[in-house]
């Protein structure tokens, strides 16, 4: 059987440094918010070109307390796209804010610019791009956009570890970007955790304030903040993987080229990335019309997949209340009914790529 993802050739890459880490936090008997996460810290915002990293619980609190920081809150709109993975209009949500949804570009699955402007409303305080699969969306006309219109602009990079738009890293495109360190991502912990990336030292501020509960001081609360932690062993984790990450991420493309150049030709859509991205390929989806065949398929020739994601945001019956039918997002809905995710994980050898190769051509 070959698996969707095998995170144990991740592991092995830092082992030593990894163990070495959590050994080093057992005996320190310090958990939270000392000098690992402070390390981290400093170490993933000069990775990510920016000035400030904040470390936090999850990849869902920091889209939440980014939005609060940069000033959303209850009666605002934010911009988002319809094709992405719920946390995304969560995060809006939790601030008492409503989710705009704009259809993604078909070709990059990524929010279309050209879409944005018309969903603009007086209510509307921030756009929400999202670099979705590790494709980096195209935020130089984002960007614009929001700066013509007096927006803010957070982007979610949970899956996006190491891309970069035009030269420029994720992480440093935005006013603030949010960061999911989810064992699974390309930068995973052992456990959940999140992080935001920003320039500008009050909001990095305000979310390191809105993480302790609203405070600064022990047992002085100046507002109504939430638990939102990077934990030590978590920190440490991260700080012992992080040397690794452009290797893997140099991997992730060498397979993610090798798979394109396999499947060339087949009966299937394949990822397009434009000139001026370079995507992390945190997954590989294609597309096919008759998505859940092919998938049965691989399946019984041994090929692990997944589905990223099977019920778009507005069909979900959390979102009802917005009564977003179906046929109202016809692109997002036929990405969603379509897409199927192949393997990709850094340790795959070239046979197992020709594995997954031969499959989807055969059965196709």
């Amino acid at each position: 059987m070959l698996p969707f993802l095998d995170l144990q050739p991740t592991y092995a890459a830092s082992r030593e440094a990894i163990d070495t880490a959590l050994a080093r936090v057992a005996a320190s008997g310090w958990f939270i918010l000392g000098k690992e996460l402070e390390a981290f810290e400093a170490q993933w915002a000069a990775y990510c070109g920016s000035r400030h990293a904040v470390g936090l619980g999850n990849g869902l609190d920091a889209l939440h307390l980014g939005l609060l920081a940069l000033g959303v809150g209850e009666g605002d709109e934010v911009i988002v796209p319809a094709n992405t993975y719920i946390a995304t209009w969560l995060a809006v949500s939790q601030c008492g804010a409503t989710p705009v949804p704009v259809e993604p570009d078909p070709r990059t699955y990524n929010l279309d610019p050209a879409r944005i402007a018309a969903a603009v409303t007086p209510r509307t305080r921030a756009i929400l791009p999202v670099h979705l699969y590790g494709q980096p969306a195209d935020m130089d006309a984002i960007g614009a956009i929001a700066r013509q219109h007096g927006l803010k602009l957070l982007d979610d990079c949970a899956q996006a570890h190491g891309a970069r738009w035009n030269g420029r890293i994720v992480g440093s495109l935005a006013d603030a970007s949010a960061w999911s360190f989810y064992p699974g991502k390309n930068l995973g912990a052992m456990g959940d955790g999140g992080g935001l990336t920003t320039d500008d030292a009050a909001v990095a501020e305000r979310v390191r304030v809105l993480r302790n509960y609203g405070s600064r001081v022990k047992y002085h609360n100046e507002v109504k903040g939430l638990n939102s932690r990077l934990d030590e062993m978590q920190a440490a984790v991260l700080s012992a993987k992080l040397p690794q990450l452009d290797t893997l991420t140099t991997e992730r493309r060498r397979i993610a080229a090798r798979l394109l150049d396999g499947l060339a030709g087949a009966p299937v859509g394949l990822p397009h990335v434009p000139a001026q991205a370079e995507p992390a390929w945190h997954l590989f989806v294609i597309r096919h019309p008759d998505r859940d065949r092919l998938q049965r398929a691989l399946a019984e020739e041994g090929v692990g997949t997944l589905i990223h994601y099977p019920v778009p945001p507005h069909r979900q019956p959390a979102y009802a209340e917005l009564g977003l039918g179906e046929g109202r997002f016809p692109i997002t809905e036929a990405i969603h009914r379509e897409v199927l995710s192949l393997p990709l994980w850094p340790g795959m050898t070239d046979a197992q790529v020709d594995t997954v190769i031969d499959a989807v051509r055969r059965h196709a």
